[in-house]
């Protein structure tokens, strides 16, 4: 488990890393941490998020599934592109997908279902965090291929997020610079407000 003061110190100290090794959360754990997507905020309650998780043996015919997306998304991409990719895919400790179950039909606008899916993912990197583990979201054109998303139970008009990594860190992540948050922050008095990050 992670040991932190507070949980604004969860949130404030977590970081991506596909530094991964075994083992995953597992069981009631793998339960609770997913649970914590759907605790996110879900307008209409449309509840569109559709977790996918990926392990062990079945990793390498996944990996093999994501290169063939590759080569109908990405026809030009170069051979160590699909072979680093399906390194990736077939050696993390655990993948989830993250499926976007969408209505387009309905009174809540796609993009916000699809906000929903996103939020979602965010809880979930971050609870992975509090139980001391850890993960990477990545995505790529080849999440966009309809035999992909298929195989994943995302029929048309249902999507796909992208994935997350997960498992237990390799090594202490280093404290990256993070960015100042008077840049990216304004107070509205009346007038338009400027941010000091985008000057320049």
């Amino acid at each position: 488990m992670a040991h932190h003061h507070s949980p604004l110190d969860v949130l404030l100290s977590r970081a991506s890393t596909d530094h991964l090794v075994e083992p995953p959360p597992k069981g009631d754990e793998l339960r609770t941490i997913l649970s914590a997507g759907l605790r996110a905020p879900d307008h209409g309650k449309m509840r569109p998020w559709r977790y996918t998780v990926i392990k062990g043996k079945h990793r390498e015919a996944f990996a093999d599934l994501v290169v063939e997306a590759m080569g109908r998304q990405e026809p030009d991409a170069p051979a160590a592109k699909k072979t680093k990719r399906h390194q990736r895919f077939s050696s993390m400790p655990m993948i989830v997908a993250l499926g976007m179950h969408l209505r387009p039909e309905g009174k809540i606008p796609v993009i916000e279902q699809e906000m929903a899916v996103a939020a979602g993912a965010m809880n979930v990197l971050n609870a992975l965090h509090a139980a001391g583990f850890g993960g990477m979201w990545v995505t790529g054109p080849f999440c966009e291929d309809r035999a992909l998303l298929e195989a994943l139970g995302l029929p048309e008009p249902h999507r796909l997020a992208g994935f997350l990594f997960v498992g237990t860190p390799a090594k202490h992540s280093d404290e990256r610079k993070r960015p100042e948050i008077d840049d990216y922050m304004a107070v509205w008095k009346g007038e338009p407000v400027k941010f000091p990050a985008d000057a320049g």
